[in-house]
């Protein structure tokens, strides 16, 4: 298949998971992406989607996300209209996702939405009739956080294969984690999955993944942290927490310090989607294992390359 119909085969598509992106077309929004960056740190002027118009439904708390989509959006030349809380939409009238994306999709070219409920993201695609990307859907999936984060790696190592990589946290409710495994999985790439027996990744992800690709299950981070080339840590989110008292009782079950990045290989680095609360200390971010702000960064030329692929044939 050449290059133009794998474009085609994004235009006009909805991204809600992983598995709507194919391979190399992840590549090739990663090579766009490079392209884009490169052009921002020139202050060239894109002007590419100056007729377009991006809007954004955040119903659930984002900064770095919707940031970055609307800088994005700004940065390719288009417009946007933001919905950043419920209380400012009549979603809090009453109306229904169905009639917002009907309505939303009269006004725009392509949507972003993120929502607390699992699936949120798949229903908005069924009445919108343009584009829907989502930016997180409850405890599902957050298909562009993964984008970002291999970008970020790919930048770092040029491959994924016969690489360690250990994810580390609450692997239960992180959606990011559930994307990123998944995405792995496509590669042999060596994952270690390091949580409180409370906080382990769901048996319906493990499950979903190709028989062949086996991943290790430990708490313990300490078994492979000198093996590990990628430590991508999460926060125990507790917003996610039905009941309080399993949150305490796993609030700084792991804590990256310098004295972590000691233990670590030469030429390792450390990931996170932010934010932050007490899993990396400060002192971590002046280590040359620290990437988590250019990981953050990267965010901006990957969603401009993903918008620009969505958008039209490049």
């Amino acid at each position: 298949m050449d290059l133009t119909s794998l474009f085609l085969m994004l235009k006009q598509r909805d991204v809600i998971t992983v598995d709507d992106i194919e391979t190399t077309e992840m590549f090739d929004i990663f090579e766009l992406a490079r392209q884009y960056e490169k052009a921002l740190k020139s202050g060239k002027k894109i002007n590419d989607f100056e007729s377009k118009i991006m809007a954004t439904f955040f119903y659930e708390p984002s900064t770095r996300t919707r940031l970055s989509f609307e800088s994005a959006m700004h940065r390719l030349g288009g417009s946007v209209l933001s919905v950043p809380e419920p209380k400012s939409s009549s979603a809090a009238k009453g109306e229904t996702l169905a009639d917002t994306m009907r309505m939303a999709s009269s006004y725009s070219d392509i949507i972003v939405i993120r929502h607390p409920l699992d699936g949120s993201a798949r229903l908005a695609s069924k009445f919108s009739s343009v584009p829907i990307i989502n930016g997180g859907d409850g405890s599902g999936q957050h298909p562009t956080q993964t984008l970002l984060d291999l970008y970020t790696v790919w930048k770092e190592f040029g491959d994924f294969d016969n690489l360690t990589i250990t994810i580390l946290g609450d692997l239960k409710y992180g959606r990011t984690t559930h994307s990123l495994v998944r995405m792995l999985s496509r590669f042999k790439t060596r994952i270690n999955l390091i949580s409180p027996e409370t906080l382990k990744m769901p048996d319906h992800v493990i499950s979903n993944l190709p028989r062949n690709f086996k991943v290790n299950v430990s708490s313990d981070l300490n078994t492979v942290i000198s093996e590990t080339d990628v430590l991508y840590v999460t926060r125990i989110q507790k917003e996610r927490f039905v009941d309080p008292n399993e949150y305490q009782g796993v609030i700084g079950a792991y804590s990256i310090n310098e004295e972590t990045t000691h233990a670590m290989k030469k030429g390792s680095i450390i990931m996170h989607p932010l934010p932050r609360i007490d899993e990396i200390t400060p002192e971590v971010d002046e280590t040359p294992n620290a990437r988590y702000f250019q990981q953050a960064a990267n965010g901006v030329p990957v969603r401009m390359a993903l918008i620009s692929k969505m958008l039209k044939v490049n």
